[in-house]
């Protein structure tokens, strides 16, 4: 009988679960994840590593939008399991050669203690960490996580926009369609959550009716946010 092999998957935090803690050593200094962040909304994404090209391209990318993220409250912090003495020499390079500083921190997880905690290192895509994202909301829960493979760099837009979705579903209450604020069907418009009765679900086109809110049916409503 053929010997039934194990197989190991990394372990990372599921969505709306606190976020791992931690203790580490960054281009900024050292700080406590996520409790130096409390109030913030936080996009901890891992890389590669240093001095690569598509790396390279994401890091100015993410700069270039620093400001936007700022402004949403949220800070970026970077890692890969690099020494924070090639970190640092790297922002010089971008610096010099691009003409761009990185104004946020990288983590430096050369033991790979985070990457571990995180499932930012995955066994059939080798050693290095892939390019993971891990959006976490102020009160240091899990609110998004997305994975890209080493070959494929990411959308920083694309990042915005789950982060701006994500703030505004919490704010109104609602739900945002596919490719929002340009959706094909209801365009800027926000989904109302789902009537969980049949009362609900009768006044909800009542209220389509008197143009208060829009429905393809009783299920499918939305509204001008």
């Amino acid at each position: 009988m053929e010997e039934k092999v194990e197989t190991e998957y990394p372990k990372f935090p599921l969505l709306g679960k606190k976020a791992p803690s931690f203790e580490a050593q960054t281009t900024h200094g050292k700080i406590k994840f996520p409790d130096d962040y409390k109030g913030k909304w936080i996009v901890l994404f891992s890389h590669p590593a240093d001095f690569t090209p598509v790396c390279t391209t994401e890091f100015v990318a993410f700069q270039k939008r620093y400001e936007e993220f700022k402004k949403l409250n949220a800070e970026l912090i970077g890692l890969s399991i690099d020494q924070v003495f090639s970190h640092i020499k790297w922002k010089e390079w971008i610096k010099e050669k691009l003409g761009v500083e990185i104004q946020f921190p990288i983590i430096a997880d050369d033991l790979g203690k985070v990457a571990c905690l995180y499932g930012m290192i995955h066994p059939n895509k080798g050693t290095n960490t892939v390019r993971s994202v891990f959006i976490i909301d102020p009160e240091g829960i899990v609110r998004a996580i997305l994975y890209y493979p080493q070959e494929t760099g990411r959308n920083i837009d694309e990042i915005l926009r789950l982060l701006k979705a994500l703030q505004t579903s919490d704010e109104k209450g609602v739900a945002l369609p596919a490719n929002w604020p340009n959706n094909e069907l209801i365009g800027d418009h926000a989904i109302v959550p789902p009537a969980s009765d049949e009362k609900t679900a009768k006044e909800r086109l009542e209220k389509a009716k008197s143009g208060e809110i829009e429905c393809y049916d009783w299920w499918f409503c939305h509204k001008k946010l």
